[in-house]
Order: structure tokens, then C-alpha cells, then sequence
């Protein structure tokens, strides 16, 4: 008999894997009908829904293994990163989702909160937190929506050799800035950030993705925190704020 393994759980939501066979459980409804919808309409494999019974839904497993982890060094190929790079330009290219996603004003309030948070608490220096703000403006800029993933962590992308066998949870997909997904991509591996932009085939404003790294960084850090993640572990989200002082 398959043996249950906790991909990940936290207040929100949980993830199971049961052989080929992953459970996720999320009493968020409106978050798993956004899922289930944008995989539907990306133009990129995704894992197959094999059923549905809210709160949870059961996907088939992807092939081959995930792209790396945030805070370990990838064993992946350029040639693999390259291909990630080119399937989320695919997703980019595809009409938009019907459904819209957050705006620069958006990101900047986020982002005024979340720093007031880490200095009060003093989780980081003032002055980390004030350079990162800084750095983190030039990505507040308009910007042409896109289909983006959202959440493209480089643990939720497959690959089997060269090639991109799928990309998983999609519970964040909407109308967005196409930087945002590359950043989110190469956060903490900005050594193969040439390697995806090849992939991509497109101009890319390197100032505009490390901005994008430290927003991720800033924003991410108290829920990281709060639901039992370590955001201080090397080559993480602290690291990468520390490197753009």
C-alpha cells in the first residue's frame, strides 16, 4: 500500500501525495475554482484533475521532478531552465484569464504594511527593510497584463531530462506582470536567470526583476513566519534581501 506523504501543510490549506495521487485540501473554494479553471486554460501541461469532492481535489502526479528548491542549488540543466523559460512565455502569449489580478497600488500597500510589520517586530534591520522598499519600487511601474501563474516557485515546475513536463499549483494565476513570474522563477537562483531569459526569447529588465525579488522577499516573510516556514534559512528570502544591499 502507497504511503501518505505531507507535501506541505499550514492553516490554509494541505497537500497530500498517496502514490501517484495528489490530494489537496483547501476550504477555500473560490481559490480551487481559480486552480482547476486556469489549468484548463493554460496552453502548458498540468496535472491531470482526476476528481473533485470539495474541500479536496485529486490530481495525477506530474513526471519527473521539480526544476529545484528554494535555498538548495539546482542539479538542473541550462538547458532545462531554458525550457521553463520558453513554457512560461507560452502562458504569457495565451488570452488572458477572465478574471482580473492585483495592480501596482496593490503591491505598494502590501508593501507598506509588510515592512511596518518586520521593523516593528524587529524580525529584520530598518535599514534592510528601507533599501529593499526602495529597490522593490521600480517594479510598481504599469505594466501590460498578462496570463501569469502567480506563484511559479521553482518547486512548482517539472521536468524529466531538458524538457518541462508540467507546472502545478495554479491557485494564484490572473492578469499580471509577465517580470513577476521570471522573478518569482529565478528568486534565490539568479545564476540561471540567462539561461530562463533565452528561454523566453524576450527583452527583460533586469532592474525590474530584482526589484521583484525583493517584493516577493518583503511580502513573504511574516506568512512564511506564521505558518511555520523558515524565510532565514540560507539562500531563502532573507538571503535575498541581504544580497541587494
Amino acid at each position: 500500500m502507497a504511503e501518505v506523504e505531507v507535501v506541505v501543510a499550514h492553516h490554509e490549506c494541505a497537500t497530500l501525495r498517496v502514490g501517484e495521487l495528489f490530494l489537496k485540501i483547501d476550504t477555500d473554494q473560490a481559490r480551487a475554482d481559480v486552480e482547476v479553471e486556469a489549468m484548463s486554460l493554460a496552453p502548458i501541461p498540468t496535472p491531470e484533475v482526476l476528481w473533485r469532492k470539495p474541500p479536496v481535489l485529486a490530481l495525477a502526479a506530474l513526471p519527473g521532478r521539480a526544476l529545484g528548491r528554494l535555498g538548495e542549488p539546482s542539479t538542473a540543466s541550462p538547458e532545462a531552465w531554458a525550457a521553463a523559460g520558453a513554457a512560461v512565455r507560452r502562458v504569457h502569449d495565451a488570452p488572458l484569464p477572465p478574471w482580473p489580478g492585483r495592480s501596482p497600488g496593490d503591491f505598494a500597500a502590501d508593501l507598506d504594511r509588510e515592512c511596518e510589520w518586520l521593523v516593528a517586530n524587529s524580525v529584520l534591520p530598518a535599514d534592510l527593510v528601507t533599501r529593499n522598499r526602495e529597490i522593490a519600487e521600480a517594479a510598481l511601474r504599469p505594466w501590460t497584463p498578462v496570463f501569469i501563474h502567480g506563484d511559479l516557485q521553482i518547486a512548482h515546475v517539472f521536468t524529466d531530462g531538458d524538457e518541462i513536463t508540467g507546472v502545478l499549483d495554479w491557485t494564484e494565476a490572473a492578469r499580471g506582470d509577465a517580470l513577476f513570474d521570471l522573478a518569482t522563477l529565478t528568486l534565490g537562483h539568479e545564476e540561471h536567470l540567462g539561461d530562463v531569459i533565452d528561454g523566453y526569447g524576450a527583452d527583460v529588465d533586469l532592474d525590474v526583476i530584482r526589484a521583484w525579488w525583493s517584493t516577493r522577499s518583503l511580502l513573504g516573510i511574516r506568512w512564511l513566519v506564521e505558518h511555520g516556514f523558515d524565510p532565514a534559512a540560507p539562500g531563502c528570502e532573507i538571503d535575498v534581501l541581504k544580497s541587494g544591499m
